[in-house]
């Protein structure tokens, strides 16, 4: 079923719609990144942009898109990000964006993934 927004709907209103929508594992997943994402930084602003979720802090932090067979979380800034835990997973060889991508079954690690966001919102704050 196809529970897509009306037209001037909020940000939120269309993030909640495309968790709507998916009728498996990615709507749980897209659900579960985005509470993390507002646990890690409160103030994250949430935007509605290239058919995608995106959440912003002095720019824009990451996005949420969904595929077949993954949710993936494209950073922004990801490259110039610690990533101890090795999140990211994927678009590795770009000069400025990192991604996870998660397939069913695989959660986020909560603690690094908090960290993950906390510093790219420190990193668009520095203006660097």
């Amino acid at each position: 079923m196809n529970k897509s927004p009306t037209p001037g709907a909020t940000p939120g209103e269309r993030i909640d719609a495309r968790i709507a929508e998916l009728d498996d594992w990615r709507a749980e997943s897209l659900a579960h990144a985005r509470a993390l994402i507002h646990r890690a930084d409160p103030e994250i602003v949430e935007e509605w942009k290239w058919n995608v979720p995106v959440w912003s802090h002095d720019g824009i932090i990451c996005t949420g898109e969904t595929y077949k067979a993954a949710v993936k979380l494209t950073f922004a800034r990801g490259a110039a990000l610690p990533d101890p835990a090795g999140l990211f997973t994927s678009s590795l060889e770009g000069k400025v964006r990192r991604a996870i991508d998660l397939h069913e079954g695989e959660r986020l690690n909560v603690r690094a993934f908090t960290a993950l966001v906390r510093a790219a919102v420190a990193l668009n704050r520095s203006g660097d």
